[in-house]
């Protein structure tokens, strides 16, 4: 493959990647998405961007129900053929359950990162600053 078409090949994905932006959904800027199942309530994954810039998921290691979260700070991780990354919560609040699938199938966040939430949030408290798919879309076109 020559320099000029893998880039393009870099180009067109990078460009798939921010296409597939849920407009029900709102969007950290560390690439979480929450989905808010009522209004104390949310489900978190990682956004279709974030799982193509991190590859091929081999390993998912999820906080237990009943643990508190926090805004801004770590609460699980995944592990790439390229690396281990964090994953940050968008919220404050206590994990009223975890996508057990996720554990013997990380895999599945790269096939469908928004039905692959990682967990569920309870009370939630407090909430970093999110953004809705437009202002999402044009994160990710600047990265």
């Amino acid at each position: 493959m020559t320099a000029v078409s893998e880039a393009a090949v870099i180009k067109k994905i990078h460009e798939e990647a921010i296409m597939n932006v849920k407009e029900n959904l709102k969007y950290s800027k560390s690439h979480e998405w929450v989905e808010e199942i009522d209004a104390t309530t949310v489900k978190i994954g990682l956004s279709d961007f974030a799982q193509h810039e991190l590859g091929d998921l081999v390993f998912v290691n999820l906080p237990e129900v009943g643990d508190t979260v926090t805004a801004g700070e770590t609460f699980a991780d995944v592990e790439s053929v390229k690396a281990v990354s964090d994953v940050f919560s968008p919220v404050t609040g206590t994990v009223s359950a975890i996508n057990e699938e996720l554990l013997d199938n990380p895999a599945a966040i790269n096939e469908d990162p928004y039905g692959a939430w990682f967990v569920e949030v309870k009370e939630v408290s407090d909430k970093e600053e999110l953004l809705d798919s437009a202002a999402y879309s044009k994160l990710c076109e600047e990265a």
